[in-house]
């Protein structure tokens, strides 16, 4: 949700959202896995367990909003281990903030969210078309072998490109000892 300048992401389960601010991913999400501490110690002190990464030996993930149908695992009146309660993060956006991606588990298989917040920007400089840039990912994610479902979505902060990443040459000159030149000289020899 967006309003005004702040962005509020509530999730549950293993979709993720991430932010690119000035080509710096920020994850506005977590995956709720079952192997995750606080997950896992959320799971135990309800009565569920992590079985080989899977709740109760059944699921890969540790909230949703579904998997109703999977007896035990959202038991209303106590609190099943399977939680549809989701996690908030807040974020006031800035003119850094170029672009949110949100993807499905799929797209999270094969794109480290750093990894995908560079491919998003280099295609957006490219021809700054989002609905091309989403169908980008998704075919870059079937050529990487993503096996899960493949659903992005991206809303862009501007109308124009993010601009190119200009790196800043250090003023810190960088040198290297007499004693540590006459040491790396008789490796070398060796």
């Amino acid at each position: 949700m967006i309003f005004g300048r702040s962005l509020l992401v509530a999730n549950a389960g293993d979709c993720r959202a991430v932010v690119s601010q000035g080509g710096l991913a920020i994850e506005m999400s977590k995956d709720h896995r079952p192997c995750c501490v606080t997950e896992r110690t959320r799971i135990e002190s309800v009565g569920g367990f992590v079985d080989d990464g899977y709740l109760n030996g059944q699921l890969g993930v540790s909230r949703a909003l579904g998997n109703w149908h999977i007896k035990g695992l959202k038991e209303v009146e106590k609190g099943g281990p399977l939680s549809a309660e989701p996690e908030l993060k807040l974020l006031t956006l800035t003119k850094e903030d170029e672009f949110l991606i949100i993807g499905s588990d799929g797209i999270w298989d094969v794109f480290r969210s750093q990894n995908a917040v560079d491919f998003a920007r280099r295609r957006l400089q490219e021809h700054n078309n989002v609905k091309r840039c989403c169908k980008e990912i998704v075919d870059e994610a079937k050529k990487r072998g993503a096996i899960d479902n493949l659903t992005v979505v991206m809303v862009c902060f501007h109308s124009e490109p993010p601009p190119p990443v200009v790196f800043q040459r250090s003023r810190i000159r960088k040198s290297i000892s007499a004693e540590g030149l006459a040491n790396l000289r008789s490796l070398l020899e060796d």
